[in-house]
């Protein structure tokens, strides 16, 4: 029997259609919430969760403010990483929600992985600013530090951030209902927990000085999370050396295999994607790719962010644009700098 839809406006058939598909990280839309949550009544109105997810927030409702403000980050970290790509993570945009996301590309690869790094991360960093009274501080480390080294201070708490984090995020892909491929959740379960494993390799010592005059005699550790933006740089890496894969029979179930090299099986750590992307060249809304027209580009580079690349061989626009910079700055003793404003005339391109 041929489905029929209700007259419905276009774009809210568009919402519609693509919500049943972009279920695994629909939860990116919460970036757009400005409604602060303290009622658990205010579970039912947030967007872009499954009926799991709202379970999670009616019994953990103070962690929204917390995932609302990791869904915030996800798209500013993705857009800075990759802005000097084709690919500028435009597809993580609330109001579009760009099918190639759920196409099972290599895009959709790293958005999956940095979205569970993530709200890992922020959760365990507001565990250890105090903004969840659920959580603390991490456990101090077990191992006897070196000789003028202490634990102490406040560990980021990756336990509990990983915990809550994964209960999150993967809730959608783990829901007993069909939505979606099995091959495609399979992927998206894999690069979720590629993402919080480099997360977990980015728990490093971290210490603070203490002695006389700064001689540092003695230094208080604890275990602490890099940034975000570095984190998000080593979940690049993997997106380029991405491997692509097939949902295969292996012994009593299909399983994710890489499609060319299929004698072993997926690593641990590495992307995996099921589809190949589109060159992000030219605008094309069916496939995800909002084009490189009017994208701004660098004339002297011969990376990704080149004129030639990132326009496609189209050529590119020059514009002048006046700069303010600091200028003729002084040191004075003790202890301040001061500076002159200065402007200059700065050429920049767009690809045409």
């Amino acid at each position: 029997m041929k489905r029929t839809f209700p007259s419905l406006p276009l774009c809210l058939l568009t919402f519609l259609l693509l919500s049943q598909q972009c279920t695994g990280i629909r939860w990116l839309v919460l970036s757009q919430t400005t409604q602060h949550i303290n009622k658990t009544q205010h579970c039912k109105t947030l967007p872009g969760l499954v009926s799991s997810q709202a379970l999670l927030c009616r019994s953990n409702l103070e962690l929204m403010q917390t995932i609302i403000q990791a869904a915030r980050e996800v798209k500013k970290v993705c857009q800075k990483t990759f802005a000097d790509m084709r690919w500028n993570c435009s597809s993580i945009d609330a109001s579009k929600f760009l099918p190639d996301l759920e196409r099972g590309t290599r895009e959709s690869a790293f958005v999956y992985a940095l979205s569970a790094a993530t709200i890992s991360h922020t959760i365990a960093r507001a565990c250890t600013s105090g903004d969840l009274r659920l959580c603390s501080c991490g456990p101090i480390a077990g191992e006897i530090p070196e000789p003028g080294y202490r634990w102490g201070g406040c560990a980021d708490n990756l336990h509990y951030g990983l915990l809550m984090g994964s209960k999150f995020s993967d809730a959608p892909m783990k829901m007993k209902k069909k939505s979606g491929s099995n091959a495609n959740k399979l992927m998206h379960l894999h690069n979720s927990e590629v993402g919080r494993q480099a997360l977990r390799d980015a728990l490093v010592m971290k210490c603070k000085c203490h002695g006389v005059s700064g001689s540092c005699s003695i230094r208080t550790c604890w275990r602490g999370l890099q940034d975000l933006k570095d984190i998000a740089m080593d979940l690049k890496t993997k997106y380029l050396s991405a491997t692509k894969v097939v949902h295969r029979p292996m012994g009593t179930r299909k399983q994710l295999v890489p499609k060319d090299i299929d004698i072993r099986p997926v690593r641990e750590n590495e992307l995996v994607y099921l589809q190949s992307s589109p060159d992000y060249c030219t605008k094309n809304d069916k496939l995800g790719s909002f084009g490189t027209q009017d994208r701004q580009c660098n004339k002297t580079s011969s990376g990704s962010d080149s004129c030639d690349l990132m326009c496609c061989g189209r050529g590119h626009n020059p514009y002048s644009e006046r700069v303010v910079e600091r200028c003729h700055c002084k040191y004075h003793w003790c202890c301040y700098v001061t500076c002159k404003k200065c402007e200059r005339t700065v050429e920049k391109y767009v690809c045409k």
